[in-house]
């Protein structure tokens, strides 16, 4: 399969939020609530949830400015969510492999049922994006939630489902060459309407993203950094990868050549007959001591003086 992306155009997205639940219902994710009443999140603005959290993968950014003419508020409206990045350094650091970038679409996956909660790819991510549903603390489990593309869709033949959803095609899915070149399309119109700092962004960033933005206005009027940059932590955990897999296999052959050891030691099974007072070893019928045949001290020392033998075979 070609190398697919997904297309955000804000100059079209009207803030409807249909997208947000298009997510929701695909995934089977629950609505966000903090506390008893959500009112308790509202700031003045229709951005709800405030930001990603651990049941909500996407979410439209509102940015509200004193407008001129008929339009009394100029609006921004962005998109937070995983871009999916070429060069993917969320899945470069995952060490339990529950971050998979798939080859086939350029989308990183994730496998929910092998994340251990380290946390390295929050860290490593320079969009802010993964976040961790059931986070209780130490004595709670982490797991990672954040957009996957919709793999499970694209694979038959579908778009994502936010895609589905978006009634004035601010969204589009295709492939990244084609949704390049619209993007580049649409921005070359919005500066030809006087957007003078009309851009698409993604298309360069970390290898290149599989989520595109045509912008409307200036970058800092949407929730994305000017330059993304890779985090040291993606250098630290590639130079320490090899290191720990070495030690891991040399704790493993450490650990069999022990138990091989160990296999060839057996306590002999010794008996007193108290008609000559001698301990008898049972397998072999040798006396191993003569008289004070129950003296505990005696049967240790036949013991490692065993053990010693077999040892030096």
């Amino acid at each position: 399969m070609t190398e697919m992306a997904i297309l955000f155009d804000s100059s079209k997205c009207t803030g409807c939020k249909g997208c947000q639940v298009a997510c929701k219902c695909w995934n089977n994710l629950p609505s966000y609530m903090k506390g008893a009443n959500a009112e308790e999140d509202f700031t003045g603005t229709y951005q709800n949830p405030p930001d990603l959290n651990g049941t909500t993968r996407l979410i439209m950014t509102f940015d509200e400015r004193d407008g001129a003419g008929q339009k009394p508020v100029e609006w921004a409206f962005g998109r937070r969510s995983c871009m999916h990045c070429e060069d993917a350094p969320c899945a470069a650091v995952c060490s339990g492999g529950a971050l998979v970038r798939n080859e086939d679409t350029g989308f990183v996956e994730v496998d929910q049922s092998k994340c251990v909660g380290c946390k390295y790819c929050l860290d490593a991510c320079p969009y802010n994006v993964p976040r961790y549903d059931g986070d209780n603390g130490i004595l709670g489990r982490a797991i990672i939630n954040k957009c996957t593309g919709c793999g499970d869709r694209v694979e038959h033949g579908m778009a994502p489902a936010c895609v589905s959803t978006c009634q004035p095609q601010a969204l589009r899915f295709g492939t990244r060459e084609e949704m390049l070149a619209y993007g580049q399309e649409r921005v070359e119109v919005l500066r030809g309407r006087g957007f003078a700092d009309a851009s698409l962004y993604g298309a360069d960033q970390i290898g290149g993203a599989h989520v595109l933005h045509v912008l409307k206005y200036p970058l800092d009027r949407y929730e994305l950094p000017e330059n993304p940059e890779v985090s040291a932590t993606v250098a630290m955990t590639q130079v320490m990868k090899p290191i720990t897999g070495a030690l891991s296999g040399l704790t493993v052959v450490g650990l069999a050549a022990m138990f091989g050891l160990a296999a060839g030691y057996k306590r002999d099974k010794l008996a007193y007959n108290p008609a000559t007072k001698d301990t008898i070893d049972v397998a072999t019928g040798a006396v191993v001591k003569h008289g004070d045949g129950q003296d505990e001290m005696s049967v240790m020392e036949h013991i490692t003086e065993n053990i010693g033998k077999k040892g030096g075979r």
